[in-house]
């Protein structure tokens, strides 16, 4: 049996769903139960207990997400001003582009959701504020980890890299001269292609350097 990491295993065993689940994939609670290792019952439980405090959410399609409360949460340990600044350029970048709009900061060896604006459509990218996403996959990680070819280009795009059927085109944010963020805009690969640089780039570009008017004041 697995030892109880607080001495309470209802709680650890709550948070190890949300920690799953932390990877922004969203799942079915048999995928949840398996990538968990809890018994179904248990998972089915506590999934909803924790939903009923806004830190899942169960989706039309039956899949398990992160909960905005947790995001709100996650958030107050950001940095206020970016997410601020950035706020404005995404929403307009939702608007031009008709896809979902995120802001990742790294941290910790991997990147961190900050702010996200969802597409109006039916079929999108659902990445909740707070998730954990590698720093090694996605266009995102491309700029955050100052890639040689997002450098270059000044952007980097991904297509099926993190997560199947999802493109994304991501750009830099910089403040005097270091990469604080990453602007992105993601969705289904068969509305973006499979070369969505082409599409978003200068979409993407130019949020960005809006979020870096925004923090100088501009």
């Amino acid at each position: 049996m697995e030892r109880s990491v607080s001495g309470v295993a209802v709680l650890d065993k709550s948070v190890r769903i949300l920690e799953v689940l932390a990877d922004g994939r969203r799942r079915t609670l048999g995928e949840l139960v398996a990538d968990t290792g809890q018994p179904r019952a248990t998972c089915h439980r506590l999934a909803h207990a924790l939903q009923a405090h806004g830190l899942t959410r169960l989706g039309a399609d039956e899949r398990w997400e992160l909960g905005e409360r947790l995001g709100q949460l996650a958030g107050t340990m950001g940095d206020p001003t970016l997410a601020a600044a950035a706020a404005g350029p995404l929403h307009r970048l939702v608007e031009e582009t008709g896809e979902s709009a995120q802001l990742y900061v790294a941290r910790d060896g991997d990147r961190v959701c900050v702010l996200a604006v969802e597409s109006s459509q039916s079929l999108r990218t659902i990445v909740p504020v707070g998730a954990v996403l590698p720093l090694d996959r996605g266009s995102a990680g491309q700029v955050l980890s100052r890639h040689p070819r997002a450098q270059r280009r000044g952007w980097a795009e991904s297509v099926e890299e993190r997560e199947r059927g999802v493109a994304s085109v991501s750009a830099p944010v910089q403040v005097d001269g270091t990469v604080v963020a990453a602007v992105s805009v993601s969705g289904p690969v068969e509305r973006t292609s499979r070369q969505p640089g082409r599409r978003y780039a200068r979409a993407v570009t130019a949020a960005a350097a809006a979020v870096e008017a925004a923090l100088a004041g501009g």
